[in-house]
């Protein structure tokens, strides 16, 4: 009766996976690109980027503004004339306004304003790129995570068929017993087992649901969201070493931020190379002027005009910090070269890993899943030995252990050949469904 009871107990227990909705790849996929924060603020981040990729921002536009100078003064004033004479006013008001409109355009500085509009478009490029790792990135943690969550199914549903076997074993012993042709200690020794086995599918029960509590979060939705995912695993066998390097070569993003890195630090050293040339400003303005004075020759006066020009500067010294900006520059610029054959060694050292690991963890399936099904025969076989007690309790523990052990072996190696797979495509930026 107290087994009985415990494998009641522990199905009340079990997570209403069977009435659950099953969530798609696909769908945890596209709920996590919609609502995931991390893909949000790299979307926001290319927003700027974008934004800021303007002729405007790069100085290539004129810049036009509105005055206004209004000056007042209150003074007790004396005035001396030439011819000798004097005035004296107590609180004599003085004003002047100006107001007008005016343009400041630099049309020419070097072609720096034009490096700096090209620097603009290749960040803006960088941003896509960063956008595009975010998103691989977190497709490959949703894909490891749902995968992760099957594995994890399978394997309860592996510990459950162990739970309904080592209750049927205390079943026999107990019968056996009543019978007198066992002892109370194989009762024991059967009950022992099925509180073993049931303490390690409470176990596996407690991390599958963390574990979907962690899947929640990513696709940044409410963790307490109940769910169910498919119960096999497939895996890609394939995939070639040289279509992933050629795949990685054109469209790895961290390789690709590299080569625009390098992009945008000779670009900078362009607009530093810049300032050896002269900077030429046109200027004008239309103003209109009025003042008026209670002491003095002129008492009020007004005027208005076009005013025009044009300011030329051109550095001559200024103690050889242009060759040191340039110097410094051109060794940044060398440092992106430095960074992109080190990001294409380690990603071709990667991939070499990674497809190797892929390989064994393909035949690590096979030889899994034939293990499996070796350990299968020789569970139902030592099962009716038990039942006809020509097989002692240990031969038969060993059986299904052996079985139980086989089962979590063969989804393990299955999740581990995924894992590599979805390694692969990640780093060849190809990871799709």
């Amino acid at each position: 009766m107290k087994s009985i009871y415990i494998t009641i107990l522990l199905f009340a227990f079990v997570p209403k996976m069977f009435s659950q909705e099953v969530l798609s790849l696909e769908d945890a996929v596209k709920i996590a690109l919609e609502n995931n924060y991390e893909i949000r603020i790299s979307k926001n981040d290319l927003s700027i980027d974008k934004t800021n990729a303007t002729i405007g921002n790069s100085g290539m536009l004129p810049k036009v503004a509105a005055n206004v100078i209004d000056n007042n003064s209150i003074q007790n004033t004396t005035q001396t004339r030439s011819d000798g004479t004097t005035a004296t006013l107590d609180n004599a008001k003085n004003n002047s306004l100006t107001y007008g409109v005016g343009l400041d355009w630099t049309v020419f500085d070097g072609l720096r304003m034009f490096a700096r509009y090209d620097q603009l478009k290749v960040l803006q490029k960088l941003g896509e790129a960063e956008l595009k790792l975010t998103i691989i990135t977190k497709i490959s943690d949703v894909t490891s995570t749902y995968y992760d969550l099957v594995q994890q199914q399978q394997q309860l549903s592996a510990m459950d068929t162990t739970i309904v076997i080592s209750n049927q074993r205390v079943q026999l012993a107990q019968n056996r017993y009543t019978i007198g042709k066992a002892s109370k200690l194989e009762v024991l020794n059967a009950q022992v087992d099925l509180n073993t086995d049931t303490t390690m599918y409470l176990r596996q029960k407690e991390l599958y649901a963390n574990t979907k509590t962690l899947l929640n979060q990513i696709l940044a939705r409410d963790a307490k969201t109940d769910f169910k995912v498919i119960e096999t695993i497939t895996v890609d066998e394939k995939l070639l070493l040289a279509e992933l390097t050629t795949l990685a070569e054109k469209q790895n993003p961290q390789l690709e931020a590299q080569v625009l890195n390098k992009r945008i630090a000779e670009l900078q050293l362009k607009q530093i190379k810049s300032d050896r040339y002269p900077v030429v400003r046109l200027n004008s303005a239309y103003n209109f002027t009025e003042s008026e004075s209670s002491l003095g020759f002129i008492a009020q006066s007004s005027g208005k005009g076009l005013n025009y020009g044009f300011t030329a500067t051109l550095n001559l010294f200024d103690g050889f910090n242009q060759r040191r900006n340039e110097k410094v520059a051109k060794l940044l610029v060398d440092n992106t070269t430095i960074a992109i054959a080190q990001q294409n060694q380690q990603l071709q050292t990667t991939l070499l890993t990674s497809f190797q690991t892929y390989l064994t963890n393909l035949e690590l399936t096979k030889l899994e899943q034939r293990n499996e099904a070796i350990a299968k025969q020789n569970l139902d076989i030592t099962l009716e030995k038990f039942r006809i007690g020509t097989v002692p309790t240990i031969e038969f523990r060993t059986a299904q252990l052996n079985y139980i052990n086989a089962k979590v072996r063969n989804s393990n190696a299955q999740f581990q050949a995924k894992l590599s797979e979805i390694a692969l495509k990640e780093l060849a930026g190809n990871l799709s469904l």
